[in-house]
């Protein structure tokens, strides 16, 4: 019968430390990237969800409401850019019933803003035209008046495409800059400058680029499938 030594190999110390040492250079490098894809990820699958909840929403009202073409929509502002519409009450006699939400409050400047329970924020203003979706309900609370709606067509904001994304609801407009929106339930905002024949994805005012303000980054995801695409302007 043959007898084996068995030699136990332990580590030292200085290999323990060099091992735990490239395991932390290792996280260092991937974790900002985890973390960015996962915000991503947030982004892609709440965008979709909103767009679809918001519709079917829209879809069940008519029913009762009649075709969204014949709905009131007052989306007319006062001369300190105060909406004239009672938002809540539009809200109340439209959406109300068919949209499942934890908390409806109407803010000081006439707005209604709605929470669901997956924690993102939709504010509704301009008498039911205009929707300002947050994925993260929190990054909304961090935030002033200013920067959501003061800034949002500066091509220096920071929220645009990043935790604030654009949606409008024009189903009755006959004006050609709204084209995008005749007959059609809540889109992506997509407005044609008066200048313009069509949309410019780039220019300053609505683009979804490094110079532009990012409002039409929520379409452009939408035209990707409800994905980012890899060209994104913006770095979460």
């Amino acid at each position: 019968m043959h007898h084996c030594d068995l030699r136990k190999t332990a580590f030292t110390l200085a290999e323990v430390l060099i091992t735990l040492g490239i395991i932390g250079v290792v996280a260092a490098m991937t974790m900002p990237v985890l973390i960015a894809n996962h915000r991503k990820n947030v982004v892609e699958t709440r965008l979709a969800k909103f767009y679809s909840v918001m519709n079917q929403a829209i879809t069940q009202s008519e029913l009762e409401n009649g075709d969204k073409s014949t709905w009131t929509i007052e989306h007319g502002t006062d001369s300190d850019n105060n909406d004239i519409a009672d938002n809540l009450e539009w809200y109340n006699k439209y959406l109300a019933k068919y949209l499942n939400t934890t908390k409806i409050e109407k803010n000081q400047d006439n707005y209604v803003v709605a929470y669901f329970s997956d924690g993102s924020v939709v504010i509704i203003r301009r008498g039911g035209s205009t929707y300002n979706f947050f994925p993260n309900g929190k990054d909304y609370e961090k935030l002033n008046k200013d920067e959501i709606f003061n800034q949002q067509n500066n091509p220096n904001n920071t929220i645009n495409g990043k935790i604030n994304f654009m949606f409008a609801f024009y189903p009755n407009s006959d004006d050609k800059k709204w084209k995008y929106h005749k007959n059609k339930g809540i889109e992506p905002y997509k407005w044609i400058n008066s200048s313009n024949e069509d949309i410019d994805w780039t220019e300053t005012s609505y683009g979804c680029s490094k110079t532009g303000s990012k409002i039409y980054c929520t379409a452009l995801i939408q035209k990707n499938g409800w994905k980012i695409p890899k060209d994104y302007p913006v770095r979460f």
